[in-house]
């Protein structure tokens, strides 16, 4: 009987298991759309479906430029991911698609976002990899559900827009291997953002007002060149992590040990002296402090 129950348990935990690792793996476009909808991989067969098509994920191939534009017909899509399909501009209408939750380009070069583009105001998940979009347009304050935002692997300078401090549900904002105004102030405006971002975007300097992200949880800034924090860091009393690896830091203000949620520090790469990370552990005893 002792035996069976040892077995039974173990059983159990390797279901559980199980269980975790298929949901770690899932991706976010796995994650939008009805429940056991099929996912489409083919546009030409998408748009043959008599039933309504929700999801559809064109990847590694090439499509028809002459059926693309078809696109915009498929009026019930809710989840469309993009990866390296050789197109480089939106289909003039394609902001009909006002069904949209979820919307990713990778490596296609687009050189902006759609026409019209506050119509897709259902969205709640948007990233842009690779493209050639140099500015975020001000209609993106329309998208009031917008909930992760992100955007990488740009060689142009990246204009962003004062309006994206309206963005009123957005938590998670990352921008990677993009070059931004060295003090990019909208992007620490945004009060209900939990996760933010910015790595290697050569970055300067950080606004020394920091009292509109009090529900900031996580803020990533390595691979930047700052060389000093504001003293208001304190006021995102909410972070468990602040990750500062590979910037120009030789000390890091005192009033960051007000952050009494703070569990991860990491500084990594920075011309820090010993006696200053010294001092940082024993202001933050009960942080973990990477050097």
């Amino acid at each position: 009987m002792f035996m069976r129950k040892n077995l039974l348990g173990l059983f159990l935990l390797l279901l559980f298991t199980k269980a975790i690792s298929q949901e770690e793996i899932k991706t976010p476009f796995d994650k939008y759309g009805p429940y056991g909808a099929t996912a489409f991989t083919d546009l030409k067969l998408a748009l043959k479906e008599p039933k309504p098509v929700y999801k559809l994920n064109l990847s590694y191939q090439a499509v028809d430029l002459k059926v693309w534009p078809k696109i915009s017909s498929l009026k019930d899509l809710q989840a469309l991911q993009l990866q390296s399909v050789s197109v480089n501009q939106w289909p003039a209408d394609f902001s009909n698609l006002s069904s949209l939750t979820y919307l990713a380009s990778f490596n296609n070069e687009f050189t902006g976002f759609p026409k019209d583009f506050a119509k897709l105001g259902n969205l709640m998940y948007l990233q842009i990899h690779n493209s050639k979009i140099d500015s975020i347009p001000q209609s993106i304050a329309y998208l009031q559900r917008l909930k992760t935002f992100k955007f990488s692997g740009n060689s142009d300078t990246l204009r962003i827009p004062k309006s994206m401090k309206y963005l009123k549900s957005l938590n998670e904002l990352i921008f990677e291997s993009v070059i931004l105004d060295s003090l990019p102030k909208p992007l620490f405006a945004i009060t209900p953002l939990k996760t933010l971002i910015l790595v290697n975007c050569n970055i300067y300097a950080l606004p020394e007002k920091l009292d509109k992200l009090p529900n900031l949880e996580v803020l990533a800034l390595d691979f930047n060149k700052l060389s000093s924090l504001p003293r208001e860091i304190y006021k995102c009393k909410n972070l468990y992590l602040l990750s500062l690896r590979k910037n120009n830091l030789t000390k890091i203000p005192d009033t960051i040990c007000q952050l009494k949620n703070l569990t991860k520090l990491d500084l990594r790469d920075n011309p820090l002296s010993k006696d200053a990370v010294e001092e940082l552990r024993i202001l933050l005893p009960g942080c973990q402090i990477y050097f």
